[in-house]
């Protein structure tokens, strides 16, 4: 748990009376019934340990993404997995860009890694064109952590782009983080798996807590062909790192992609409408391909919804940006819309 430590995450409803959370970009569906229902079947079970292997998951895992199950490690939630690769690795020296997820640098920081920042532009709504490959090239970086989509923007890394990203990793020795947490609650973006058995440096971060809703539940997993790179890993937590109950959660929520699919249409309908009605309240909001949108306002605003019982990320903490600079969900249209109506009240009463 955090302790004396600020939170620098959304999702924290327990400190006030919260009715409407978009600060955590979890599903608006909530969570499938059959991942509650796998959880319940196993509760009679919980006076044993875990499966410190988790084989039923790993399996599960590896059919679904077609890869070998060598290929797959669990971990408690993405987080973990973000800390254990950098103790295992111990780079000197990695890259990120700005802003993307503050979770990278704090692992990396951990570890005594010196992190530099490659700034996405506004005027570009943030958005990475090929001319990173030379300030890639250039920096030449131990590792690279990309987030595909990123984490707060929104915006979606292009095939061919991630191609010439993979090639110059591949011949500059360069470790490749991909981030695709976000990834199947888009429709545009697109994984690189299939690109892990030619490039053994390639690494891929996946998690069931945005998806299908399973922020509570702490679970993720990653893939990478580079074995010897997750057994150091395992060795960095302990060994029933992932219980009972999230194994069978897991395991559950693979068979739901209809979920998905509904999520995804959702997505489709709401984000260009909560775009459009944040625009005509004067803010500047950032093109997104997933289910969240970040948009510029006044500072403060974040402190004045939750006195009305809503929450929103405030994004000051992210590097690139600042305070006025927010990240909301996308969620069902009842919710959303009573978000604009209270955002109405708030600018009207805040001119």
């Amino acid at each position: 748990m955090l302790y004396l430590t600020e939170n620098p995450h959304g999702g924290d409803i327990y400190g006030g009376e919260i009715r409407l959370d978009f600060s955590a970009n979890t599903n608006p569906y909530g969570t499938p019934q059959a991942v509650v229902d796998a959880m319940s079947a196993r509760l009679t079970q919980v006076h044993h340990y875990p499966d410190p292997y988790c084989r039923e998951l790993v399996e599960a895992i590896g059919a679904f993404e077609g890869v070998p199950k060598g290929w797959v490690l669990c971990g408690n939630g993405a987080a973990e997995l973000i800390y254990s690769y950098c103790e295992a690795v111990r780079p000197r020296r990695a890259m990120e860009l700005a802003p993307t997820f503050s979770e990278y640098s704090l692992a990396l920081e951990r570890v005594g890694c010196q992190v530099e920042r490659y700034p996405l532009q506004r005027q570009r709504d943030f958005a990475l064109g090929e001319e990173f490959l030379p300030a890639l090239e250039k920096s030449s970086p131990d590792v690279l952590f990309l987030c595909n989509p990123n984490n707060p923007t929104g915006q979606v890394l292009s095939p061919r782009l991630l191609e010439k990203i993979l090639e110059v990793c591949s011949r500059r020795g360069i470790r490749l983080f991909v981030d695709e947490c976000f990834l199947d609650l888009s429709e545009a973006a697109v994984s690189l798996k299939g690109c892990l058995g030619e490039h053994r440096n390639l690494f891929l971060l996946k998690a069931f807590t945005k998806s299908y809703g399973m922020a509570g539940v702490r679970l993720g997993y990653c893939l990478c062909a580079q074995e010897e790179l997750l057994e150091k890993m395992a060795r960095t937590v302990q060994p029933w790192n992932v219980s009972t109950l999230a194994q069978a959660a897991g395991a559950a929520a693979l068979g739901q992609q209809d979920f998905l699919q509904r999520a995804r249409a959702l997505f489709a309908v709401q984000r260009p409408w909560m775009q459009k009605s944040l625009e005509e309240l004067g803010f500047w909001v950032c093109p997104s391909q997933v289910n969240y949108l970040l948009f510029q306002g006044k500072p403060g605003l974040h402190k004045l919804l939750r006195e009305r019982g809503i929450a929103i990320r405030s994004c000051h903490n992210y590097h690139g940006l600042g305070p006025g600079w927010y990240r909301i969900a996308v969620r069902q249209h009842w919710e959303n819309e009573l978000l604009l109506q209270e955002l109405r009240e708030v600018c009207r009463e805040n001119p």
